[in-house]
């Protein structure tokens, strides 16, 4: 299990021999592992990886990345592993880098979608809404809520208005293009979601492609 966390820079293309790919470059990393999550004493294996570095932050987390040797840092996310085995090959203070990952392979992105704030059943859920035509007053109206009588209420899950976005999704077996190990850049191909700037999670794939 690989994983890095990086900000979405944006998309543009590149050549692979002689076919143009759609690809989203990523800024990802330097990582630095700050906790190492052992069964004996939290339950389970993992890894806590920490991302961008700041100058300061608040008393317990100063004392946190002191523990690890490390300067204070912005983001902080866990990596579970399957086994103590794969555990045993990190270590706190270690750098990750994009290079963990080789041109070709497939990778897992997870990102955060853009909050699009309230939105109505149209916008949100893809209604088809009522006639535009003139004469009609149901043009963007949700419509019927549910039954009369029995049971006189609204079942759970009705889609309705209300806040759209700024929901966490994962995007399953993106083909990385190019790496720039320079610049800490990654090339994947599609699109991940989120908005330019935004955080993403780069890392092994759960669900091998057929």
């Amino acid at each position: 299990m690989k994983m890095i966390i990086g900000r979405k820079i944006g998309m543009t293309q590149l050549f692979k021999g002689n076919e143009v790919v759609p690809v989203t470059v990523i800024k990802a990393g330097p990582c630095y592992v700050v906790q190492k999550k052992t069964p004996q004493i939290d339950g389970y294996c993992g890894v806590q990886l920490g991302f961008e570095e700041i100058k300061k932050c608040n008393k317990p987390l100063e004392g946190h990345f002191k523990r690890a040797n490390l300067k204070p840092l912005r983001i902080l996310k866990e990596m579970r592993l399957d086994s103590e085995e794969e555990l045993s090959k990190y270590e706190v203070g270690q750098t990750i880098k994009v290079d963990i990952f080789q041109p070709g392979e497939l990778v897992d992105v997870i990102g955060w979608t853009k909050g699009r704030g309230f939105a109505g059943a149209i916008k949100r859920w893809g209604f088809s809404g009522g006639p535009k035509s003139h004469g009609s007053k149901f043009h963007r109206e949700l419509g019927s809520l549910g039954q009369h009588t029995e049971p006189a209420k609204i079942w759970k899950g009705k889609r309705m208005p209300g806040r759209y976005g700024n929901e966490r999704v994962t995007v399953h077996n993106l083909e990385v293009i190019k790496l720039d190990i320079e610049n800490n850049l990654i090339a994947v191909k599609g699109s991940v979601p989120g908005a330019r700037g935004s955080l993403v999670l780069v890392r092994s794939p759960k669900k091998t492609r057929k």
